[in-house]
């Protein structure tokens, strides 16, 4: 089992609230990633999960048991951090099966779990190498592999791809998924990356300065942002959010309109404007335009579009897909 749940919880660093009190649930079994920018307390909010920081006040409980107090190494959770944290004079063999030996286990024991974890993670042919000998990724797997021999009720990743390359993160993610989906075991993920979010999440917790903006699925958030701040998030390339007369116009302080919900010509549309830089991305076409008396957008085409800079272009939003927000911020 590993269900937790965060009742008024709230943290203060010496004057400055960095959390303020907030309320989550976490289903046992559940895929759930913290998302927001750098400085939104979603790395803070793991830490005081995990126990490695002190809740100023409110209480953590896991598996409906009060673990507030409890110490990180007796609430039954794995961390898996940015950093691998390895040691480098051991092999993979010995650096899984740390924490086994450190809690006193047997060694027939220890193999086993070893193995069976090596076996998951495809590590089983490298267990007698050393980190050194290893690529990024075999690393990271090696630091999860650790953590899965602990029998966790929940793993905690912080950030766990920040240090591999594009190609690796892309593998990466698929490889923590099919555990999860492997497991069946509670995890909970911070990342900055929406990307990393959308594909990986069961749920999604978007936090701005410590506070909780919206949770649900990622097409959930992705369909029915509450507010500009996670219109603006989710979605990549973001919303394009748009002020002035043409939010006036639908009864909106801003309207929002995703660059795959307009349709780009070169001959008629309902708002007409320059292209600043098209990116050629193969399938896809990313058009940059400074529209006219409306600002700068971003349209998403057909790979097989031909635009340069300073063409004239012609763009229509889809009027079912048109997101309007009022004065503060929150969906119309």
């Amino acid at each position: 089992m590993g269900r937790i749940v965060l009742d008024k919880v709230k943290k203060i660093f010496g004057d400055i609230t960095v959390i303020p009190p907030l309320d989550l649930e976490i289903n046992d079994g559940e895929f759930v990633v913290f998302v927001g920018p750098s400085g939104c307390g979603k790395s803070t909010l793991l830490r005081l999960i995990a126990g490695l920081e002190d809740i100023t006040s409110g209480h953590v409980e896991i598996d409906g048991v009060n673990a507030t107090d409890v110490p990180p190494a007796k609430r039954r959770l794995a961390m898996v951090f940015q950093s691998y944290a390895l040691y480098p004079h051991m092999s993979v063999r010995k650096n899984i099966a740390f924490p086994l030996r450190m809690a006193g286990l047997e060694k027939a024991e220890q193999d086993r779990k070893v193995e069976a974890a090596a076996s998951v993670l495809n590590l089983t042919d490298y267990l007698d190498r050393r980190p050194g000998q290893l690529s990024g990724g075999q690393r990271q797997r090696v630091a999860i592999g650790r953590a899965i021999v602990r029998e966790p009720a929940a793993f905690l990743f912080d950030e766990p791809l920040s240090n591999l390359d594009a190609a690796l993160r892309g593998n990466m993610r698929l490889e923590i998924t099919e555990l999860h989906q492997t497991l069946k075991t509670t995890m909970v993920y911070v990342t900055h990356d929406q990307v990393e979010a959308m594909t990986m999440a069961d749920k999604i917790v978007v936090l701005n300065e410590g506070r909780i903006e919206q949770v649900g699925s990622p097409l959930d958030l992705y369909r029915h942002p509450a507010n500009l701040f996670v219109a603006g998030f989710i979605g990549s390339p973001r919303m394009n959010l748009i002020e002035g007369a043409e939010a006036t116009r639908r009864d909106a302080a801003t309207i929002g309109v995703r660059p795959e919900h307009m349709t780009l010509s070169t001959e008629a549309g309902d708002w007409t404007g320059t292209v600043g830089v098209a990116e050629h991305l193969g399938s896809d076409t990313f058009v940059h335009v400074q529209l006219d008396d409306v600002g700068p957008v971003t349209a998403r085409a057909s790979g097989e579009i031909s635009l340069g800079h300073g063409d004239r272009v012609h763009l229509t939003p889809d009027p079912a897909q048109i997101y309007r927000f009022d004065a503060a911020g929150s969906a119309l």
